[in-house]
């Protein structure tokens, strides 16, 4: 009997290009063959783009956007592995922006990666986190006392951006604190001295370069700004205006609830849907590839525009 109700509480879905097993009805996991949201090497995830590619053909993925941080070299160094494994590789970049006081990130998909507004893009992206790097170098250094080598902090990297966990590894390696969360708590975490802000452009500089550059701007994992519903509402309008046509309504780490609330979102606001794992690696969240909850019915998804 405990079997039989084992078995009745799971049930397989197909709907918009997603394969999902719905495991509870209050949280319907999704198993999808479409992930518009992950990270590689080339930012700050731990798999390189041929990894990634190939992980994500290995579950059974058949169209992927790798979406690194302010830049689209993941899915440069993607294509060649997606293009053995038949998997259909979207191009795709998060890029940071700010609004009203806040960092807010929009997911840029399917854009001309050669086209001048990528590359601009690219170029002014990557200015500002060498000027926070640097900023976060002089800080950190002149509190431990130490001389930092941002060459070696780069090496960490792989590539040319930088964030705060490549200056801890090299921190710990440095033999200059014990391990990578004793490095954020005295240096780097939020209100000490390696917490620097760094210069973003504005939300509509960074909508308008994926769509001048002929993509698809989409506002990534919404649900998780800090914002009444009023000053969330006013940002979405915001982005709209600047010629936003999407927002993500299935994310890994998203609740029902808070599935309900995005697909409201995009259906009042006359909005598309995307989906995405924000995948970093293996064992961080308990994340995959694929895994996120069930695509709502109502929501148009934003991959019909490529179908």
């Amino acid at each position: 009997m405990a079997q039989n109700r084992l078995f009745a509480m799971w049930r397989l879905c197909i709907y918009n290009g997603l394969h999902y097993v719905v495991s509870h009805p209050e949280r319907p996991i999704v198993n999808s063959v479409i992930d518009l949201h992950c990270h590689t090497t080339a930012s700050d995830g731990s798999l390189s783009p041929a990894e990634l590619v190939e992980r994500a053909s290995e579950r059974g993925i058949k169209t992927l956007a790798i979406t690194d941080h302010d830049t689209l070299e993941g899915f440069r160094q993607g294509r060649d592995m997606a293009e053995k494994k038949n998997l259909r590789l979207i191009p795709g970049i998060e890029l940071s922006c700010v609004w009203g006081g806040a960092t807010i990130h929009i997911v840029g998909l399917n854009m001309d990666v050669d086209s001048a507004a990528m590359k601009e893009a690219e170029a002014f992206q990557l200015k500002a986190r060498n000027e926070r790097c640097e900023l976060i170098a002089q800080r950190v250094g002149k509190k431990l006392k130490q001389d930092i080598c941002m060459d070696s902090v780069r090496e960490y990297a792989g590539s040319d951006i930088v964030g705060r966990p490549h200056f801890a590894r090299y921190l710990v390696d440095q033999g200059w604190v014990p391990s990578m969360q004793a490095a954020f708590t005295k240096y780097l975490g939020s209100g000490k001295v390696g917490d620097v802000k760094t210069s973003w452009p504005e939300l509509e500089q960074v909508v308008r370069w994926i769509v001048d550059a002929g993509g698809v701007a989409v506002m990534a994992h919404a649900h998780l700004y800090k914002m009444t519903r009023t000053k969330l509402r006013a940002c979405m309008s915001d982005f709209i205006e600047a010629g936003g046509s999407a927002v993500e309504v299935a994310y890994g780490q998203m609740d029902n609830n808070q599935r309900g609330q995005m697909t409201t979102l995009a259906k009042d606001m006359g909005l598309m849907g995307s989906c995405g794992s924000d995948f970093h690696g293996p064992n961080r969240f308990g994340l995959d590839l694929g895994v996120m909850p069930a695509f709502p019915k109502d929501v148009t998804p934003v991959w019909s525009l490529w179908q």
